[in-house]
């Protein structure tokens, strides 16, 4: 989280395109979720701070560790004790509920439709996806899958009907899931289909940040022994290195976001050793084909949970809170 933050001072320090761009990075902030600071730090142009409000100090469940944002005022959050939030007002108010059916369940991505319908889905084994089109009040389990080692990620998707989740690797390839038919219905891609995976490579489950799915550019990014950009063109993967710090389970790529299908960013790092403030974030103006380094790289801050994997980590999360 605190590299995603501190990244704005650069990003909006340049022309309006940049600034655009300076908003996709702030709702990966927000995505993130694992604020423990009442603000962040305004541009390096500006003295003035942007302030923060609390929208809710005590939701129901230890840790928030997904959101989704329709627009303005429809918002879906969701993380531990398998609770999802959802508000119509911008965040001003806050309905959760459990899905009674996987109480347990650690819901670390989902993606909103509209006010009414959500898809969730979990980290760790057994696997679960499960959609409501009520706002919440039901929910339909529409995938599991139990087989040892799956753990996915994130989840999103293309337009109403197409969706994809990716997970860790299983047979050496990461793993895979497509839908057609609006999240009803979930299908696994064969090995041979998926990614291949070096040994120790892996997904960070940062909110589902680590993935993007739209039309002309579908991507995620790795971390773990080595960090890598892998995308999709037709129906073939490819993968290609980047250049931040990797060869440890704590390091690599956390997130990425895309401006267009040409500008994006990546950031990552060591979550593990969260002040070290270099090859924690890259920047691409061709669609991922090259990479630089930005002029100023973002600081770093042990205040900041980064929100990593459980699997790797032994940090304790912060308390769950809602900031605007």
């Amino acid at each position: 989280m605190s590299i995603l933050s501190h990244s704005l001072q650069y990003l909006l320090s340049g022309a309006s395109r940049r600034m655009i761009f300076a908003k996709r990075i702030l709702t990966c902030c927000l995505l993130l979720l694992m604020l423990t600071v009442p603000r962040i730090p305004a541009s390096a142009q500006s003295a003035r701070p942007v302030q923060v409000r609390v929208l809710e100090a005590q939701p129901p469940l230890k840790s928030i560790r997904g959101l989704s944002a329709v627009n303005d005022n429809i918002v879906w959050a969701s993380g531990t004790g398998g609770m999802v939030g959802r508000s119509i007002n911008g965040g001003d108010t806050w309905e959760w509920h459990q899905i009674k059916a996987c109480d347990s369940c650690d819901w670390r991505s989902l993606y909103a439709f509209n006010d009414r319908k959500a898809v969730v889905i979990n980290a760790g084994e057994p696997a679960h996806v499960f959609l409501t089109e009520d706002g919440g009040h039901s929910w339909e389990r529409v995938y599991f899958n139990a087989t040892p080692g799956i753990f996915f990620d994130a989840v999103t998707f293309y337009n109403d009907q197409e969706g994809i989740a990716i997970g860790d690797p299983l047979q050496q390839h990461f793993t895979v899931l497509r839908t057609r038919d609006g999240g009803h219905t979930w299908t696994l891609d064969t090995p041979a289909q998926s990614p291949g995976a070096a040994a120790g490579e892996s997904i960070f489950a940062a909110s589902g940040t680590s993935l993007i799915a739209r039309k002309g550019l579908t991507v995620f990014v790795t971390g773990g022994t080595v960090s890598r950009l892998h995308q999709l063109t037709g129906t073939r993967w490819s993968s290609s290195p980047l250049p931040l710090l990797q060869g440890q389970p704590s390091t690599g790529a956390f997130s990425v976001a895309f401006l267009n299908n040409r500008t994006g960013i990546v950031v990552g790092g060591d979550y593990s050793k969260d002040t070290i403030s270099q090859r924690n974030c890259l920047l691409t103006y061709d669609g991922g084909r090259t990479w630089t380094s930005p002029r100023t790289a973002p600081g770093a801050s042990n205040r900041l949970w980064p929100g990593s994997r459980h699997k790797y980590s032994s940090l304790p999360a912060p308390p769950a809170r809602i900031f605007l």
